[in-house]
Parts: structure tokens; sequence; C-alpha cells
């Protein structure tokens, strides 16, 4: 090997080097000083693009550094058509990366036109959209790159058509489960976070994907529903609830005085209406029927929470307080009961009361 090739190898790896010494220099300090900028800036967009192109940037200068150390390296020629297309599309794929990456945090730019615009976008179409971008920026990289290496394009999706019937028949389930999702999106019946109850399941809506909903159960289960059955079925939000509906009967005993009976039942629509938990609206408290043991009055009012805890410290809190009234008023709560009479040679020999 003759000295002239040994300087040209040398010159090569040394410039290769000294672009892995500028990659080093970048991440330390090029890249805080850009971080350090952003954050006086009055938008964060300079911060995510930032963050999104680090890793690109520094990969950046390794193609850089082999590109130029391949003028002086003496087994291969820098004009190469292979060569430059490889360079090309290298960085055809580091542009994508960083798109890809800063696509993730594309519901930055969707609040900024929320707050711009009084926009109300849901954190499920924000996914949507985010999800989207991405398959579209893998989808035209792709199609770059292949150009860049001089492949059909064209005739591969003239290919694909040709296909496309046996395509459609065998992912027919996965098209349904598309369209299922893009419902779920548009028409917005639960959204990410939402107490959501189905024939299927029952718990919080983790994440909606293309295919399919992913909910975590109470019991700390996770299930993946197909959109196309999410779609279809009947679904509870108890996350939207405004308010939360409590509603029973309370029998009280048939020997009530009817005064006893009347300042009791006016004793609790007050306690009610005077409780803050309780929503003010819709406040019922009515004798409602005589029952076979009892004499029944009807509750019906709403909780604000609805929030399952703070409901049920609520509901437990009411019972208290109609305990209290009813020993203050002197009025007991019936049981079931049955009485029989016995007639003896025609007259009433006694009366046996039994609880049943």
């Amino acid at each position: 090997m003759s000295y002239e090739v040994l300087k040209n190898l040398g010159i090569s790896i040394g410039i290769f080097f000294l672009f892995l010494l500028f990659r080093k220099l970048f991440t330390k300090y090029v890249f805080r000083l850009m971080l350090k900028l952003g954050q006086k800036t009055p938008t964060e967009l300079f911060t995510s693009m930032t963050v999104a192109f680090e890793q690109p940037i520094r990969w950046l200068f390794i193609i850089i550094g082999i590109y130029v150390a391949a003028d002086y390296f003496p087994f291969m020629e820098q004009s190469s058509p292979l060569f430059l297309k490889i360079i090309r599309a290298s960085i055809i794929m580091l542009i994508a990366w960083g798109l890809y990456n800063l696509s993730s945090g594309s519901s930055l730019l969707f609040m900024k036109i929320n707050d711009r615009f009084n926009m109300e976008i849901d954190q499920i179409l924000i996914l949507f959209f985010s999800k989207a971008i991405r398959f579209i920026i893998v989808a035209i990289s792709l199609s770059i790159i292949a150009q860049v290496f001089e492949y059909d394009v064209n005739g591969f999706i003239a290919g694909l058509g040709l296909c496309g019937l046996a395509f459609a028949l065998a992912a027919k389930d996965a098209i349904g489960n598309l369209f299922g999702g893009i419902i779920i999106i548009t028409e917005k019946p639960f959204t990410i976070g939402d107490w959501i109850k189905t024939p299927s399941v029952e718990g919080t809506v983790e994440d909606i994907s293309f295919r399919s909903t992913r909910v975590r159960t109470f019991a700390q289960a996770v299930v993946t529903v197909p959109n196309a059955i999410s779609a279809n079925e009947s679904i509870t939000n108890w996350s939207k609830m405004g308010k939360r509906q409590i509603t029973f009967k309370l029998g009280v005993t048939y020997d009530t005085p009817r005064m006893k009976l009347q300042n009791t039942i006016h004793r609790i629509e007050e306690m009610l209406r005077s409780n803050d938990d309780i929503h003010p609206d819709t406040i019922f408290v009515k004798f409602d029927e005589y029952n076979d043991s009892s004499l029944d009055i009807f509750l019906y009012f709403f909780t604000k929470t609805t929030v399952w805890a703070e409901y049920l410290s609520v509901k437990e809190e009411i019972n208290f307080a109609i305990m209290e009234i009813l020993e203050e008023e002197g009025v007991s709560v019936a049981f079931p009961s049955r009485t029989l009479y016995v007639d003896t040679q025609g007259e009433t020999a006694g009366r046996v009361a039994e609880s049943i």
C-alpha cells in the first residue's frame, strides 16, 4: 500500500472523527443553548422542534462526516451514484425522523389553535390527528426514498389497485374497526379518561386507536374492544353526568300518627334543601302509598357530585340525617309483617302477629 493511499486514508479517518467531535460539542453546548433560548421565547414550539430534531441532527453530523471523508477515502468514489443515493436517502430519513417526533407533540399546536380561535378540540381528536400525521410522514418518506433509488412508485400503486378487491375482503374487519373509530371520534360518546359502561365492558377509557378502544376495568384488568363493536353498542357514559340520582322508599309503621308523618316528611325535605351537596333543582319527598305493611315515603333527589366515593359519602350522610329525624319524631321504620285473626265459635279469640 503506497504512501499516498495511507495518507488519504488517514485524512479520511481524521475528518470522520472530527465530525464526531462536532457532534459531541453540539450535544454538550449548542443543544443546551438552543433549549435555553427556547425557554425565553413566547411560544413552546421552538423548544418542541429542538427536542424533536436533537437525535436526527446528531446523526446528521455523522452522515456529513461520512460524505466529506469519502472525498479522501481511497477505496470508494465520492461521486458514486449509489453512494450519493444512500446519502440523500439518509438525509430524508433524518428529516422524517424529526417530523415524526414533532408530530407526537402536535397536541401543542392544536392547543394553540384552540386558544387562538376558541375551538373545542377533543383529546381523542388530537391523538387521531397525531397518528394520522405520523402515518402520512412515514408514507411520504418511503415514497421519496423509493424515488431516490429510481423505483417506480406509480407502478407499485397501480399494482396495489389490482389487489384492491382481495385486500378489502381480507381486511373488512380492520376497515370496520377503522370506521368505528371515526364514528367514536366524530360523535364523541366518550373520551379518554371517561368512565363508561357497555354490554361488553365497564371501566375507564385509556386509549383509542385506529383499531380498538382500550378500557381499564375497576379490577385493574385492561380490556381491548374493537371499534366496530364499540360503535354499535349502547354506551353509558357515567362521566358525563351533571348530577347523580338517589331514590328509594322509606316505609314507616301504620301506627304513625298523621301529624308525625307530615312533620317527618317536611323535616326530611328541609334537610335535603339545606344540604349543600344536594342539587336543589329536583327534590321530592312525598307520602307515596299504603303498602302491605308500611306507609311508604318516596324520596327522589340528586347529588351535585358524580364521583363514586363522594356520592357514597353524601348518601351515607343523608341516611344518618333521616335516621336522626325519625328518632326525634318518634317514628319507627316498618318491616314486613303479617297479622292473623283466629275466629273460634264465631268470636275473635285472639290475634297473632308473626314476622316474615
